[in-house]
């Protein structure tokens, strides 16, 4: 399924990101149960693969649902903060996948081991838009 990049977001409370591949049912892991309603990454990982590896990634070949900058996710694990007016709990550290690599065809596997992102829970929904802020609830 192809990703595409919106200028913003509904956030439906246990559901996930209106129109989104697992929010829908038709995601590659959605036959197994997990707190994947959204799924953060942080740009400056993006930075990184650029700079040490010469490697772009794109916000659509990341597959995550929002990018992130200067929040550290591994922090939130647990958590409850706010994206804007929307409510998320950290779940668990997003685990890389292979068959992103299958996708993109860029060897990303490794590198993003720890740094593929953060797996949430939506606990209050609503619309997200670039630049909202992510604050300790």
């Amino acid at each position: 399924m192809e990703m595409d990049e919106r200028s913003k977001a509904l956030s439906i409370a246990g559901v996930g990101i209106e129109g989104d591949r697992y929010a829908t049912g038709k995601g590659y892991y959605s036959s197994r149960p997990d707190i994947r309603e959204v799924t953060l990454i942080e740009s400056e990982t993006l930075v990184a693969l650029r700079r040490d590896h010469g490697i772009d990634l794109a916000a659509h070949e990341h597959r995550r649902n929002l990018t992130v900058s200067g929040v550290p996710l591994n922090h939130l694990v647990g958590q409850r903060f706010s994206v804007g007016a929307v409510i998320l709990q950290g779940g668990r550290l997003n685990v890389p996948c292979k068959y992103l690599e299958t996708l993109i065809d860029k060897p990303v596997y490794e590198l993003l081991k720890h740094r593929s992102g953060l797996n949430c829970r939506i606990i209050l929904g609503g619309t997200i838009e670039p630049g909202a802020v992510i604050r300790p609830v």
